[in-house]
């Protein structure tokens, strides 16, 4: 038979565990299933700090109060209200950076499509953009085209200032237009499916396209920690979906 302290402590442990269990797996779908549907938390690079504030959250916290916890215990509040303060503390840490560098935008440029994250773009750029591109969302990131270049004085302008600020034109929502207007372009910039097998095993890159038969096209996608490829339907004209192989 359990003495009644460790019945006390196993009680503690198991209401904490179950407290963070459930932020742990609202938080999962946030990041995974909303800000970095598959495979763009590998693609920025997300996952292990992920899993660093989770063994924090739904591991360790719980196993302090489980070490503390003991039911004549006089500073038993105090010792949890701390467990509990800065389990909290590196939660909303955790999460806060993970929100500050979630994909926005799946940007076209010219050759390839880009992973803009919002702590990427800067504010005057927002300020100036199109009301449509003028705020950072907290849903799925969207595919949007850079404005090609009208001119030869354009093109310098930007190049200029991407060499002075760091700044990319695909991380500037102020040249963004919708990825329709740019068909022609990705079309002309597509790669063969053949192609896949130069950077990627014969049988990676048959076990990924078996799901995808529509799939006439790809075109390379840069990111923070690991490049992709987008999947396009030319014919269709209509983005299929990011897979995880390299361009």
């Amino acid at each position: 038979m359990l003495n009644s302290s460790l019945k006390f402590r196993l009680k503690a442990f198991g209401y904490h565990l179950g407290i963070s269990i459930f932020i742990a797996v609202v938080s999962l779908y946030l990041v995974f299933m909303v800000w970095h549907p598959a495979p763009l938390a590998k693609a920025v690079g997300v996952t292990h700090i992920f899993i660093m504030m989770l063994v924090i959250d739904a591991v360790l916290g719980p196993l302090l109060t489980l070490i503390v916890a003991k039911p004549d215990k006089k500073s038993l509040k105090f010792d949890l209200a701390v467990i509990i303060i800065l389990q909290l503390a590196a939660f909303i840490y955790g999460m806060y950076n993970i929100a500050h560098s979630r994909p926005v935008y799946i940007a076209f440029d010219t050759l390839r499509f880009e992973v803009v994250q919002a702590n990427e773009i800067p504010k005057e750029s927002l300020d100036e953009a199109e009301s449509s591109y003028g705020t950072l969302g907290w849903g799925v990131p969207k595919y949007v085209a850079v404005r090609a270049v009208a001119n030869a004085e354009e093109r310098s302008e930007r190049l200029f200032s991407e060499l002075e600020t760091g700044v990319a034109p695909s991380k500037q929502p102020n040249l963004y237009e919708p990825l329709d207007n740019q068909w022609a372009i990705m079309a002309a910039k597509a790669h063969d499916l053949t192609e896949l097998s130069k950077n990627n095993s014969t049988q990676s890159v048959d076990s990924v396209m078996i799901d995808y038969p529509a799939a006439t096209g790809w075109l390379p996608l840069v990111a923070y920690e690991q490049d992709m490829v987008v999947l396009i339907d030319i014919t269709h004209q209509q983005v299929i979906d990011i897979v995880d192989l390299r361009p």
